[in-house]
């Protein structure tokens, strides 16, 4: 999760790609590159083994342009599973 963040703050389109599951992963980030990251909080992560799944929760702060600068949050439960031996992000619950 960790590296998935610091790849959006540092424009690593190449990186998230190979940790994205290929089902759901996009094919442009055209937009993300404005946006200004402020900081991680990971708030807990553990692995479910009857499902082979890794979850995270997290808020991400940022600023984006469009929204006149301010600043907002991501606070989601991210969901991790393997592809090719790799544990990859295949999708995400967003929270309140």
């Amino acid at each position: 999760m960790r590296s998935r963040y610091s790849a959006y703050v540092f424009n690593l389109w190449d990186y998230l790609t190979l940790t994205w599951h290929s089902s759901t992963c996009p094919t442009d980030f055209e937009g993300s590159e404005v946006i200004q990251w402020l900081g991680l909080k990971v708030i807990k992560s553990y692995h479910d083994d009857a499902l082979n799944e890794a979850f995270v929760e997290f808020v991400a702060r940022y600023k984006d342009p469009a929204n006149h600068g301010r600043a907002d949050k991501i606070h989601e439960l991210s969901r991790f599973v393997h592809e090719h031996e790799r544990l990859v992000y295949i999708d995400g619950i967003f929270l309140k």
